[in-house]
């Protein structure tokens, strides 16, 4: 997709490049329509400001007047509330007397009420003391007690009862299960029986019918040989008829060929040099692309470094200018080596792009001339013949080296770099540079990445942009590979005018000889028809033949192989029909036996539970008698507790009655005294209340002036705003059009009124320049008026619309196209070399994935041809892919064939069957790629006790390299585990873990 939108795009700009020249013309005639567009846009926007200037003036006066009346009413609006808030608080400071009076008078009415409450109450318990009746006798407890001494012997006997029928019951247990476990048994051995006899009627069956199947086979396989060898003898006769006339026709013509071997050599001769003329021509042509393609890829490389490395401050200036005060940068004239320019870069910090000059003098003249010039400012590094690096003290590791020993170049300006360098070591990476400083505190260590580490400054880090010094490498590298690569270019495209002209002659000597063969050719065609028919005829016979003679071998095969089979099933049916078979008389026995044994364990079960339920009744009897003598326990008790609870309740009445006479005596006493006292609390609350609504009275006049004063100055303040939010547009709006004067005629406003304004006359474009009064040429002016000014700018604008699309930089885009359209074609010569790296990419992953999906296959399915067999005693079972010449899109499919059965779909199998094919698979990929440990779920579920047997000798193996973790209900797997874990719940109704080490205790 991009390289196809790349393609388009550089299609587009070609397109492009032609109607550039046309549009200079337009440009020019736009330019001057553009001067009356300027002018007539600079009158009109001068008006507005003069205007708009002039309506600011005028509300700002009004805003004065309004401003006065504000402050006006805000002083009246601050008097009455003033009067208001001294009115509020003589009105909050009588609100609590008030408050006070009023709680007095509902505290003592709630007193009353409360008294004459409580006298009404005491009244009540009164009469209800005196009315309450005599209590009835209580029991008699002697009968009582005789009850209770009866129940205690009763229980007694009967829990002597029950201890009998336990022990009763404990022995018919005992008989129960000696008679099921008989019973059991002879279960057992009749079902082994009938299935015995089942096995072999089945066995004897299924043998009889493959052998006759086996013979069916052998007769038809007699017949196919038959039928066969007739074939083969009439292919015989057909080979042998095409092959006599051809000899016959052969040599008729062998003596015509002995003239074409001369020809051929020739034309084979012309050939090869025609085809080695071109493969040289081919390699030199693409070798020629592949030169243009790096000569095109390092000369955009090193203009992206010359634009990258070019200055654009002050240094810039001076290397442009040609100043001879400076040598070039410190990054242009040094070099370093091992690969260290960042690290060098960070060590000389700013001065690895400062400029080069030879003297202290040289820096001032070029200091000189870029403040003379208004050049901006620079950096200088000035040479040092005389200087000398400080000799380092310290051995530093193995891998760090110092910078001084890595700067080449002119001898003064390396001399001062080295100084600059003294104490700095290179190292290649931070934790060298941490080792090297903690050695020698005195050392900078610079890492290869630029960082720096000092004992008491570092910096580092990631995302700086490349170093000065790298970049100067990089382009110095760069130039050379360009270089290189024309001169690469230059002489393939010598070599290849040299390829040519052989071509050229190659391809003459093969036409010569082409047309040659082509003359005897046609002589001989009718010949090489016939012998080619012929040959063809007898090709087809013989292979007829060939093909025939290798069915009749491969049915003879076959039928040598079903005729032994058909041989070994006869003799296995023949010894099957001789040995004895289980007799009726056997069987009935046996069943006769599992009959009785089985009457016994019902007979058992019975006196069982006869036992159980005598058990049971003389246990409900005990707890009935122990329930009546508790209950018998608990009368007696409570009627002592009755009679003594009686003579409390007669002393309590008493006592409250006495109580309520006294209250009802006091109550009266109180309510004439309370009675007084709330007369007095209403008419202080009275006089309270007529005093606050006074104030009230007053309160609400100042309060209706002061919203009187407040709505006013709200209207003010409103008005205000809106002035304000007026003179704020209008200034927003000067603002935008002294902008628009900046942005679009980029002219001070003031000057822009100044010299358009319309107090001026405005210049007649299109009339004829007239006399002044000193004799020059002047342009006729007219009076400022708006419309015509509105009319000329859209007459301008109008004609500026019908030239239509105007590019004044047409030379420019022409140029920047040109640049883009050489740019697209690298960037599309990248893409196709990219698109090749990929697909070999991609081929070259296909081949891996492909190459350990075949392994891993060829493994697992070795692994399941030795598995399958343990688990399927005189089984086959194999792994197949579906589609094995597409190995990373085939599927596999697995075929199991168990003993006895000719099916090999596993969807005709089993569930048991099944599911131990899944298990053989699945161990088999255990052997093929081990693992730590594997996790299974009840995988054995569904098998019987025989093929569990054999599935547990595969954990034992797995067992010696792995930790297997089975989910199981099988006695038998748990049995071959080291550990047990499993969940179980508490009497509390909590689930808990429990876990048991097989082995320990074993070997405990």
């Amino acid at each position: 997709g991009n390289l196809t939108r790349v393609q388009d795009l550089t299609a587009e700009i070609r397109r492009q490049l032609g109607p550039l020249g046309k549009q200079a013309e337009v440009a020019r005639q736009a330019q001057r329509i553009q001067v009356d567009v300027r002018d007539a846009r600079a009158r009109l926007l001068a008006d507005d400001l003069a205007q708009l200037q002039a309506q600011l003036e005028q509300e700002q006066a009004d805003e004065t007047a309004l401003n006065q009346r504000r402050a006006e009413i805000e002083k009246a609006l601050a008097d009455t509330r003033a009067q208001l808030t001294e009115l509020e608080r003589a009105s909050a400071e009588a609100t609590p007397a008030l408050t006070k009076a009023n709680d007095t008078y509902y505290r003592l009415s709630a007193i009353r009420e409360r008294l004459r409450n409580l006298a009404g109450l005491a009244e009540e318990r009164l009469r209800m003391l005196g009315s309450a009746a005599p209590e009835t006798p209580p029991t008699d407890l002697v009968d009582l007690d005789e009850q209770l001494e009866r129940a205690r012997v009763a229980k007694a006997e009967l829990d002597a009862e029950v201890t009998a029928a336990g022990t009763d019951l404990e022995a018919a247990e005992a008989a129960r299960a000696t008679a099921e476990e008989v019973a059991l048994a002879s279960e057992k051995h009749l079902a082994n029986l009938l299935r015995s006899v089942a096995d072999r009627r089945e066995g004897v069956a299924r043998l009889a019918g493959d052998v006759s199947a086996r013979r069916s086979r052998v007769e038809a396989a007699e017949a196919e040989i038959g039928r066969l060898r007739e074939a083969l003898a009439d292919a015989e006769r057909r080979a042998h008829e095409a092959t006599t006339e051809f000899q016959h026709l052969e040599t008729q013509v062998a003596s015509v060929e002995e003239g074409e071997e001369d020809l051929d050599d020739a034309h084979e001769a012309a050939t090869e040099e025609w085809d080695a003329a071109k493969a040289a021509l081919d390699e030199l042509k693409d070798s020629l692309n592949a030169a243009m393609r790096e000569r095109d890829t390092w000369a955009a490389k090193v203009e992206a470094l010359e634009l990258s490395l070019a200055r654009k401050d002050g240094a810039g200036a001076l290397l442009a200018s040609g100043s001879r005060s400076v040598r070039g940068t410190v990054a242009a004239l040094i070099e370093v080596g091992a690969d260290a320019e960042d690290a060098v870069a960070a060590a000389l910090g700013p001065l690895a792009d400062a400029l080069a000059v030879d003297s202290v003098e040289d820096a001032v003249d070029a200091i000189r001339w870029l403040r003379d010039e208004d050049a901006g400012r620079a950096r200088f590094l000035v040479a040092d013949a005389g200087a000398e690096p400080a000799a380092p003290g310290a051995a530093l590791p193995d891998g760090a080296v110092w910078a001084t020993e890595l700067i080449s170049g002119p001898a003064a300006l390396v001399a001062t770099v080295r100084g600059l360098l003294s104490g700095v070591a290179v190292v290649d990476d931070l934790a060298a540079a941490r080792a090297v400083v903690a050695a020698h505190r005195d050392v900078i260590a610079v890492t290869r990445r630029g960082d720096v580490l000092g004992a008491h400054s570092a910096s580092g880090g990631a995302g700086d942009a490349p170093s000065v010094l790298h970049m100067q490498a990089a382009h110095d590298e760069a130039r050379a590979k360009r270089d290189a690569a024309a001169h690469a270019v230059e002489s393939t495209t010598f070599d290849i005018r040299a390829a040519e002209d052989r071509a050229t002659e190659a391809r003459a000597r093969f036409e010569v000889t082409l047309d040659r063969l082509n003359e005897s050719d046609a002589r001989m065609s009718a010949v090489a028809e016939q012998l080619g028919h012929l040959g063809a005829s007898a090709r087809a016979a013989r292979a007829d033949a060939e093909r025939t003679q290798a069915q009749i071998e491969a049915a003879q095969q076959r039928m040598a192989e079903q005729s032994a089979e058909l041989a070994s099933l006869a003799e296995r049916l023949a010894a099957a029909q001789a040995e004895p078979e289980q007799t009726e008389s056997d069987t009935k026995d046996a069943q006769a036996q599992r009959d009785d044994d089985e009457a016994e364990a019902r007979v058992a079960r019975a006196k069982e539970t006869e036992a159980r339920l005598a058990l049971r009744t003389a246990e409900e009897r005990a707890r009935a008698l122990s329930a009546r003598a508790e209950s018998l326990e608990r009368a007696v008790a409570a009627e002592r507790d009755a009679r003594v609870r009686a003579e409390q309740a007669a002393q309590r009445r008493e006592r409250q009655a006495q109580a309520a006479r006294e209250v009802i005596a006091g109550t009266a006493d109180a309510l004439e005294a309370i009675d007084v006292s709330v007369a007095k609390a209403d008419d202080a609350r009275a006089a309270a209340e007529a005093s606050r609504a006074e104030r009230t009275s007053e309160l609400s006049e100042v309060r209706r002036l002061v919203e009187a004063h407040a709505d006013e100055h709200r209207r003010l303040t409103d008005e205000s705003h809106r002035d304000e939010v007026a003179r704020a547009q209008q200034k927003v709006r000067l603002e935008q059009l002294e902008q628009r004067a900046v942005d679009e005629l980029s002219m001070d406003p003031a000057q822009l009124v100044e010299e358009y304004g319309p107090h001026l006359p405005v210049p007649v474009t299109d009339a004829e320049p007239v006399e002044g009064p000193d004799g020059e040429s002047v342009q006729p002016t007219e009076p400022y008026v708006r419309e015509r000014q509105e009319k000329r700018l859209r007459t301008a604008e109008r004609s500026m619309k019908q030239l239509g699309q105007v590019n004044p930089l047409a030379l420019e885009e022409f140029a920047a196209l040109e640049e883009r359209h050489t740019f697209l074609q690298t960037q599309l010569s990248d893409i196709k070399k990219s698109r090749e790296d990929l697909l070999e990419i991609v081929r070259e992953i296909d081949e891996r994935v492909e190459r350990i999906f075949v392994e891993a296959f060829e493994d697992t399915k070795t692994q399941f041809d030795r598995i399958f067999p343990r688990l399927f005693p005189g089984g086959e079972g194999k792994l197949v892919l579906t589609d094995p010449k597409n190995m990373l899109e085939t599927g596999i499919e697995v075929e199991a064939r168990p003993a006895g059965k000719k099916v090999k779909r596993l969807s005709l199998l089993s569930g048991g069957e099944r599911s131990l094919t899944a298990v053989a698979l699945l161990v088999a990929i255990f052997k093929a790629r081990p693992s730590p440990f594997y996790v299974m779920d009840e995988v054995e579920a569904a098998l019987d006790d025989a093929n569990l047997g054999r599935l547990l000798e595969i954990f034992t193996e797995l067992q010696e390299d792995s930790q297997l973790i089975v989910v199981t209900h099988q006695k038998r797997t748990m049995e071959i585990a080291d550990a047990l874990y499993g969940v179980t719940m508490r009497g509390d109704g909590v689930t808990t873990v429990i876990s048991q080490r097989l082995k320990d205790d074993d070997a405990a």
